[in-house]
């Protein structure tokens, strides 16, 4: 029972060998933490890519922009890709804010445009300029848009 509490979690859709586990972050490129913290911008503070790339990019000082940027377009794609599969409201009961099956009082479309397009050029164009200046002046662009 313990080998089964600590195994990572896994979809199991390849076989295990000696040298390859599937994992399910390997599989998203993010971590299970990371996915949590998306979550909770988009659902709590009501974050669109670009302000959750503004956000992140000051935060998580320890990625570079591009891989913030590419966490942030990997979310929101996929989030955009399987969206119409939480409209379906069953009865639950909600006890906090944040939770992947309370969308009670989303009001937000089913359908969207998985790519992005005015939003991930908005971020390319914020990679790039922050890639261009000092180290230290993600923070001061950020904000300025």
């Amino acid at each position: 029972l313990e080998a089964i509490a600590i195994a990572p979690p896994t979809a199991e859709l390849e076989p295990i060998t000696d040298d390859y586990t599937q994992t399910d972050e390997a599989d998203m490129g993010m971590t299970y933490e990371e996915l949590s913290h998306f979550g909770r911008l988009r659902k709590i503070s009501r974050c669109g890519p670009v302000s959750m790339f503004k956000h992140l990019v000051v935060e998580w000082k320890h990625l570079p922009p591009a891989e913030v940027a590419r966490k942030v377009k990997f979310f929101f794609k996929s989030y955009a890709q399987n969206r119409h599969k939480a409209t379906t409201l069953t009865p639950s009961v909600h006890c906090e804010s944040y939770g992947v099956d309370d969308n009670r009082f989303d009001l937000r479309p089913i359908f969207i445009d998985s790519n992005w397009p005015w939003q991930f050029r908005q971020i390319d164009a914020l990679v790039k300029e922050i890639e261009s200046c000092a180290p230290d002046c993600a923070s001061t662009i950020a904000s300025r848009f």
